[in-house]
């Protein structure tokens, strides 16, 4: 289903993505922060953990487009 502008407002699809960059934005940026502040202290599993975590915020979107292409397979391009 195309994500038509029938009326204004907020659409489901385009606000998720945003909510997920800001969230990606925040994690990587809190990062950084951390790593300069305490630069002597870090850790490897610190940024494993960071990379992670960004990675969960973009699993709804990868999903989300591996089941397009699941159901195009499917129903052969039909709609």
């Amino acid at each position: 289903m195309s994500e038509e502008k029938t009326e204004k407002g907020i659409h489901a699809k385009s606000a998720s993505l945003w909510g997920q960059i800001i969230a990606a934005v925040w994690i990587a940026g809190w990062s950084a922060f951390k790593f300069i502040k305490h630069i002597e202290t870090a850790e490897v599993e610190h940024f494993i953990f960071s990379g992670l975590a960004i990675a969960a915020c973009f699993t709804p979107v990868y999903f989300n487009l591996i089941m397009d292409k699941i159901k195009d397979i499917k129903l052969g391009g039909r709609e």
